[in-house]
């Protein structure tokens, strides 16, 4: 080998950690994801509150997070680095801190600053103690400076978040049915927040297009389209296909001609799927079923509704020309149709759903203390425990929100190869007792992505796989600049 090429790989294995995607992952989470979480769940309101009180609001409005430290048993505090943690098989992990106040009528009564449990810390991230040592610094302390951190330390044990591979959220694909009453389905997974929502799109022996989603089962598309606010036959034939007209949507305005308003469309709906009620609350009802569990990711107020139904428009025409063979079928395979979900995406999930039992906690302890005739402050009803346990038993054991298993591992320390194949794994969630071939099959799109070669044998094979040595991933940081790149070059936004 020449001496320059040699010089620049090793010069770019010097400046580049392997797990730096995964580090950075970690960094977005606590800077951004921590806060959009809080955000989620900014006001909290009891349902039993003082009779002399007409209304009462718990807020959380700011969230951080410090660097690892220990509370010895004299009360003291003071930082703690990870071969200490690793030594006397404690967790290296953070305080969070949050800010929350209570406001009485509007007005607000006290306003203070909590811990609200204890957040593992990734080992060489933005908020360990190691980030940014040399060399001589790392040996000081205890580490070894070929080290490339991106794992956690949980009771003593060094332990990894496997990657995990799925399917693009809000995303529509089409695919091919071998059997059932459409030819087609068109699918889109709705992810915003807590909420990951399947969307079925299908188009039945009587020509119409058809749409299920939530408690709505197989509800004509155009009746939704309607229900949206997009009222004018004109319109719905404009967004799907303004350049020309097809017969397909002709066939499904022509059957719900006789809705003309949006609350004509709602109460239909509504009527279809089994409200029972006056003809306003049926509106009503029908009015939050569209706003919080058709297509969330676009939305969850009022005014986004007409940019769910452009969207259910644009669907319809891919639908369509997939249907007449213009298009081709979307590839499940193809890398453009998957995502990684990497630590900082795992721990937002696990965060999510313990901070909504840290709030019904809350709420049960403050209602019960205000049944009682008394009236407590917000800082006897927070524990703090209840976060930091349900963190530290997932990482612990490795069963994770949504029913899975296995995403927290025990580091193999075999050899250094060893170790760094096993921080760069990708599990697929499909089962491993079924045969999906084509899941398991080597991809062109993994080229550059995923390693070859390197899979087990037996029921895992093609399921579990390794990120290529030099692969780095995007992190949602990236799509600001995406966007901009496509405003310059002539790219209009529709609000």
């Amino acid at each position: 080998m020449h001496k320059a090429p040699r010089v620049l790989i090793k010069k770019y294995f010097e400046s580049h950690n392997l797990v730096a995607s995964d580090i950075e992952s970690f960094n977005y989470f606590i800077d951004t994801e921590l806060q959009n979480i809080i955000e989620e769940n900014r006001v909290i309101e009891p349902t039993i509150i003082p009779h002399n009180i007409d209304d009462f609001k718990i807020r959380f409005d700011k969230i951080w997070v410090t660097k690892p430290e220990i509370i010895e048993a004299d009360g003291s505090k003071r930082p703690i680095y990870p071969i200490e943690a690793r030594l006397r098989k404690i967790s290296y992990a953070a305080p969070i801190y949050i800010e929350v106040s209570a406001h009485i009528n509007g007005i607000q009564r006290e306003s203070f600053v909590t811990q609200v449990g204890n957040l593992p810390i990734m080992l060489k991230s933005k908020y360990c103690h190691l980030n940014k040592l040399n060399k001589e610094e790392l040996i000081k302390k205890g580490e070894d400076p070929d080290d490339t951190g991106g794992y956690f330390i949980i009771n003593g044990t060094e332990r990894v978040l496997i990657d995990v591979e799925d399917l693009c959220a809000n995303k529509f694909l089409v695919d091919q049915n071998q059997i059932g009453p459409s030819e087609y389905t068109g699918r889109v997974f709705s992810e915003s927040g807590s909420f990951k929502i399947p969307h079925t799109m299908e188009k039945m022996k009587d020509g119409l297009f058809y749409i299920t989603f939530t408690r709505v089962k197989r509800m004509p598309l155009i009746s939704i389209i309607k229900a949206l606010g997009l009222t004018k036959d004109e319109d719905i034939m404009k967004f799907t296909f303004f350049d020309q007209q097809s017969d397909d949507v002709f066939v499904n305005l022509l059957e719900f001609v006789d809705i003309k308003t949006e609350e004509d469309a709602q109460d239909w709906i509504a009527k279809r799927i089994g409200i029972t009620q006056s003809k306003e609350i049926r509106i009503e009802r029908m009015q939050e079923i569209v706003d919080k569990y058709l297509l969330p990711h676009l939305g969850t107020k009022k005014e986004d509704r007409i940019f769910k139904a452009y969207n259910l428009c644009k669907y319809l025409k891919k639908f369509i020309l997939v249907t007449r063979g213009q298009i081709s079928l979307d590839d499940k395979d193809h890398y453009i149709n998957k995502r990684i979900k990497m630590s900082g995406d795992l721990l937002a999930d696990l965060f999510r759903v313990n901070l909504k039992i840290l709030i019904g906690d809350l709420l049960y302890n403050f209602q019960r203390i205000v049944k009682r005739g008394k009236f407590p402050s917000i800082k006897v009803v927070i524990r703090d425990k209840l976060l930091t346990s349900g963190i530290y038993s997932s990482m612990a054991t490795g069963n994770w929100v949504g029913g899975r298993k296995g995403i927290s591992q025990r580091i193999q320390r075999i050899n250094y190869l060893e170790c760094l194949s096993h921080l760069q794994r990708v599990v697929s969630p499909l089962s491993t007792t079924q045969e999906n071939f084509e899941a398991r099959e080597l991809h062109c799109t993994h080229l550059g992505r995923l390693c070859p070669v390197e899979t087990p044998e037996g029921t895992n094979i093609g399921l579990r796989k390794n990120l290529a040595l030099m692969a780095e991933l995007s992190t949602a940081q990236d799509e600001g600049k995406l966007i901009n790149s496509l405003k310059s070059v002539g790219l209009k936004p529709v609000i």
